[in-house]
């Protein structure tokens, strides 16, 4: 713990290649989205997220949650979209969470010091109140435009995530690792690690489509070759 009794942040937070299965891409079949969790983390994948913008059927979206767990088998931690309830009743690692959802502070009452609290950051004004949020890591976006998420916002580019990162960062320092979300495929996972995110949040161009352990390996590849230039592996 920290001074101010925050949970030291960061731990099991490794965004290098944070995979998010949402449902509205990767369909509602709690097997087909075990297997294409497992494929993943045998690809590269260091976080995995459930995603299910919409939950008519919690009791389903937990035993798919159950079964993503189980096929991970504990290798990566697995967070849940939101729903806090649902994290804690599938005994995930922790949940992400939107600037509309609970509060990171409630969160992480309610999951304890041990969980891993993640959450979104738009602008540049977000990520100056970093300082004072119990969170473990931050994703900002969208960087790029994407059909994954209804997002009334436009996308903040290069220059954009620079800019947030940059406020981020006097924030909080280091302490805290920064993803990039939406948008981001192997053409340009490189630039947006060059821009000084420590990885890439994806959904498309890991899961829809097939060979998803060949398409985690080359994005992983892609990451960890842009790090190792930007002197940060």
């Amino acid at each position: 713990m920290s001074i101010d009794g925050r949970r030291e942040a960061g731990a099991g937070a490794d965004l290098r290649l944070y995979g998010l299965l949402d449902t509205g891409v990767s369909g509602l079949d709690g097997g087909r989205l075990a297997a294409m969790a497992a494929e993943a983390v045998a690809g590269g994948c260091t976080l995995l997220q459930y995603r299910e913008k919409a939950i008519p059927d919690a009791r389903a979206a937990l035993a798919r949650i159950r079964a993503i767990r189980t096929a991970v088998e504990g290798r990566v931690p697995v967070l849940v979209n939101d729903r806090v309830d649902l994290a804690l009743a599938a005994g995930a690692e922790g949940v992400h969470l939107g600037q509309s959802d609970l509060h990171p502070a409630d969160a992480r009452r309610l999951l304890g010091t041990g969980a891993i609290v993640g959450l979104t950051l738009k602008t540049g004004a977000q990520a100056d109140e970093l300082y004072r949020l119990p969170v473990d890591y931050a994703c900002i976006g969208g960087v790029f435009a994407t059909a994954s998420k209804d997002n009334p916002d436009p996308p903040v580019g290069l220059d954009g995530l620079r800019n947030i990162l940059f406020r981020a960062r006097l924030a909080r320092g280091r302490e805290v690792p920064l993803g990039a979300i939406a948008g981001i495929d192997a053409s340009n996972a490189a630039a947006v690690i060059a821009a000084g995110a420590d990885g890439i949040a994806v959904i498309s161009s890991l899961f829809a489509g097939s060979d998803v352990e060949a398409r985690a390996r080359d994005l992983r590849a892609r990451v960890d070759a842009a790090l190792a230039e930007r002197g940060g592996a």
